[in-house]
């Protein structure tokens, strides 16, 4: 993971610890004052979603325990693709190029060009220079892969 990823869960932990938790307790409080909770739809809405909360915390606080944080920053700039990069890439077959950023399963967000470093592109890309040709499985077939620039962000 890197570590601008585990302090965008870290900030989420915290938001939910402080914000989210205390005002779910608060919302079950009220709704217990109401009476009889068997019918009580807002009793219920607000269980569920404590539950969800609880799960999540407990979900972010395993992540964090057992990741391995990266520093993109100390990474050696050898001109090779790696872990935590960002890669520019031009398909061959379409001349479409694009830009991708390697990251942790958890931070992947192909709207914002993170790929996970298991996904078949980045596993393709991996180990690759500037000028490198990478072959990589797509949905679409299989796309020949020209790696143009690498940024160590």
């Amino acid at each position: 993971m890197t570590v601008k990823g585990a302090n965008t869960l870290r900030q989420e932990l915290d938001k939910l610890k402080t914000i989210d938790r205390p005002r779910i307790a608060k919302a079950i409080g009220e709704a217990r004052a109401l009476g009889d909770l068997r019918e009580n739809a807002d009793y219920h809405a607000a269980k569920d979603a404590q539950g969800f909360i609880e799960a999540r915390i407990r979900d972010i606080e395993g992540k964090l325990s057992n990741a391995n944080i990266i520093d993109v920053s100390r990474l050696p700039k050898n001109g090779i693709v790696v872990f935590g990069t960002t890669v520019h890439i031009i398909n061959v077959d379409t001349n479409i190029g694009s830009t991708y950023t390697l990251v942790g399963d958890d931070e992947a967000d192909l709207k914002l060009g993170k790929i996970s470093i298991n996904s078949p592109i980045a596993r393709a890309l991996v180990g690759k220079k500037i000028g490198d040709l990478a072959q990589a499985t797509t949905p679409t077939g299989v796309a020949q892969l020209e790696i143009t620039k690498i940024e160590y962000i």
